[in-house]
């Protein structure tokens, strides 16, 4: 079996009587992009502390590249790429010399370094400002150095927290291509946010966390199918829709149809995969289609369904 870059399980964390933390755990695997989805004070910062070996846990195990993470442990610490959501770059230094001050904090020098930090800057868009002083960037743009900064050493697992609170949406845009860049070279990517269309664009499984305990992982599809909800389909039609309705019940994957004047409303456990066959059988019917419609639930019905509450509360 192929190792896991990072497993982690049981974590917990108690701050005087708040439980910040309880029993979380899930893995990521080289390649993959993993969310943590969740509203701000939900655990996921506590979370990432532990997983990164800067906060002590109460209890649970973490390993990275098969070795075991402590708040002391220097070589899982070194596959590590932490991007906090503090910005830590020096004003008075321009890009690139920010690069090479953390570079050889990583043990890295000369035309390694400088070709390393040439291939960063490309990666996090700033190859054009790289001889400007930060203290003139915006706040964006101050955010992505910092993520380049984590990808110096080429870490097995990149931690990324919140990485685009507050930033320009050029700057975020950014941020979101290059993430799916380092996921594409077969970084693991350990992504925290409480954006839930962030998590749907770039995680391949999410953990949806909520009051320090993970309330159901898994890609987007899986987690609707567990909470029971179906594809929104529907038809513009014109000619009389009974017969087509009754037809439609009938058919594997759909769970309710409804006809009314001029249209077909549907319920459908992947309509993508039946869509094909519900049009056939609504032309045999002797109904014209000319328009479709098909809303997916995203991860915020998910998490309302499962919470009680909105993303943001």
């Amino acid at each position: 079996m192929t190792q896991r870059t990072l497993e982690c399980s049981g974590l917990r964390k108690v701050f005087d009587d708040l439980v910040a933390v309880d029993d979380v755990g899930f893995h990521i695997d080289a390649g993959e992009t993993y969310g943590l989805l969740g509203p701000n004070g939900a655990g996921k910062t506590t979370s990432i502390s532990m997983i990164s070996g800067l906060l002590m846990r109460d209890g649970g195990t973490v390993t990275v590249g098969g070795r075991e993470m402590t708040t002391t442990s220097t070589d899982a610490k070194a596959l590590l790429g932490l991007v906090p959501q503090d910005i830590a770059v020096y004003p008075d230094l321009t890009a690139r010399e920010n690069l090479t001050f953390f570079g050889r904090l990583y043990d890295m020098d000369g035309k390694t370094l400088k070709a390393r930090a040439d291939e960063v800057l490309e990666i996090i868009g700033l190859s054009d400002r790289a001889d400007d002083r930060t203290e003139d960037f915006s706040g964006g743009m101050k955010r992505r150095l910092n993520i380049g900064i984590g990808l110096l050493h080429k870490p097995a697992l990149l931690i990324l927290d919140e990485p685009t609170v507050g930033v320009d949406p050029q700057s975020r845009n950014a941020i979101l291509e290059s993430v799916e860049h380092l996921s594409r070279e077969g970084m693991a990517v350990l992504y925290t946010t409480h954006y839930m269309e962030e998590a749907e664009r770039l995680c391949d499984r999410v953990g949806i966390i909520d009051h320090g305990q993970i309330k159901a992982e898994g890609t987007r599809r899986e987690l609707v199918q567990m909470v029971g909800q179906h594809d929104r389909v529907r038809l513009e039609t014109t000619g009389s829709v009974d017969a087509a309705v009754a037809a439609l019940d009938a058919l594997d994957g759909v769970a309710k149809s409804d006809g009314g004047d001029g249209s077909i409303e549907l319920l459908v456990i992947e309509a993508g995969e039946h869509l094909t066959e519900i049009l056939s059988v609504v032309t045999e019917s002797g109904v014209a289609v000319s328009g479709v419609d098909i809303d997916e639930p995203n991860l915020e019905s998910v998490f309302l369904h499962l919470t009680g509450r909105a993303l943001r509360d």
